[in-house]
């Protein structure tokens, strides 16, 4: 690929991430009706008291079991990396990948202890919500930060060869990080929650709603690993393999949206048995379903395209070495070939000598 032609496919990819943009646009506008109606609609009791925008900066929870973890690995993070950028000053860990981590976990507290928490279970929406930002949004962020990378860093050398190799290539990592299972485990647990008795059991049950949560960003962190590819893992996938194995999960992702958005009844007891004033539960779990295609394949694509990038711009990178590589071989070439003629000039005139004699 020339750089010339490079630009212009980056040009189409720019253009492509802006209506992926406008695609997010439309998601954020879809939940903005969903914080003020209940406002201008609601009467009567309800689960949960009606909401207004300001409740979007003020309805915050503080759950310990949530919080403490959370604080703990980022607390933990931050000081890995400040030991390594003070052991390895001229190899410091990159602020692109600090900051992607932190994003991570922002968005973890945002989706588990904002007003999204607040709704989850009153609103199917929400709780879509919720998920999205797990698996689609946290998830690829705290890949991108590294953490295995960092961890190898910040120990010492017996532990990280006694321990750490040891584990990251043990049989059960293998078997669980392989492409393939990493991405049937995260559409099997998309499709298994939603159309299994664990989802509705969840709305009812505290513990199970929290397994829940780790469910979807444990098997997010699992699908995302060799995507992003920041950190080791026992298999890599080249940038076209990660292209298509993204790619195929817009379909799936599709499919089970338009399950839930064509369902002619709610699908969950649990919400069905609320009866909001504001909104029916059939129009509550369309809304869920149409946030769960345009959002979820909006990120998805948004997601190809970054590989797709970063493809080009390792070309473009790769491109003088390659060109190099080849001059050398065409020069190596060219070098036998004269020295092959050279040699066979020589062999006829030897031969050529005797007979002239």
């Amino acid at each position: 690929m020339t750089i010339l032609g490079s630009r212009r496919a980056f040009g189409r990819l720019a253009r492509a991430s802006s209506v992926a943009a406008s695609l997010a646009a439309a998601v954020l506008a879809l939940l903005a009706p969903l914080a003020a109606a209940p406002s201008a609609l609601a009467h009567g009791s309800s689960p949960e008291p009606p909401a207004g925008f300001g409740d979007l900066l003020t309805s915050w929870s503080f759950d310990p079991s949530l919080q403490v973890p959370l604080l703990g690995v980022l607390g933990a993070y931050l000081w890995a990396v400040r030991h390594v950028n003070t052991a390895h000053p001229a190899n410091p860990v990159p602020r692109g990948r600090v900051a992607a981590f932190v994003a991570g976990i922002v968005v973890i507290e945002i989706a588990l202890a904002s007003i999204v928490e607040r709704y989850d279970t009153t609103l199917f929406s929400v709780h879509m919500v919720q998920h999205i930002l797990l698996t689609l949004v946290a998830a690829p962020l705290l890949a991108l930060g590294a953490p295995i990378t960092l961890l190898l860093r910040v120990s010492r050398g017996d532990f990280r060869r006694r321990w750490l190799l040891p584990g990251l290539h043990s049989r059960v990592v293998r078997v669980v990080a392989f492409p393939v299972v990493a991405w049937v485990l995260f559409a099997g647990v998309m499709w298994a929650s939603h159309f299994s008795p664990l989802f509705d059991e969840a709305l009812e049950q505290l513990l199970l709603h929290q397994f829940e949560h780790l469910l979807y960003l444990g098997s997010a962190l699992l699908f995302w690993w060799p995507v992003v590819g920041a950190d080791p893992a026992p298999w890599r996938m080249a940038l076209p393999a990660r292209m298509l194995y993204v790619f195929l999960q817009m379909p799936q992702n599709t499919f089970l949206a338009l399950a839930i958005y064509s369902a002619a009844t709610p699908l969950y007891p649990h919400y069905a048995t609320l009866d909001l004033p504001w909104v029916s539960a059939l129009d509550d779990q369309r809304l869920a379903g149409g946030l769960m295609w345009i959002g979820g394949d909006a990120l998805f694509l948004f997601a190809v395209i970054a590989l797709i990038a970063a493809w080009m711009r390792r070309e473009e990178r790769d491109a003088p070495r390659e060109d190099a590589r080849v001059a050398a071989q065409r020069a190596e070439m060219r070098r036998r070939e004269v020295a092959l003629a050279e040699r066979l000039a020589a062999e006829r005139g030897r031969d050529a000598g005797p007979r002239g004699s």
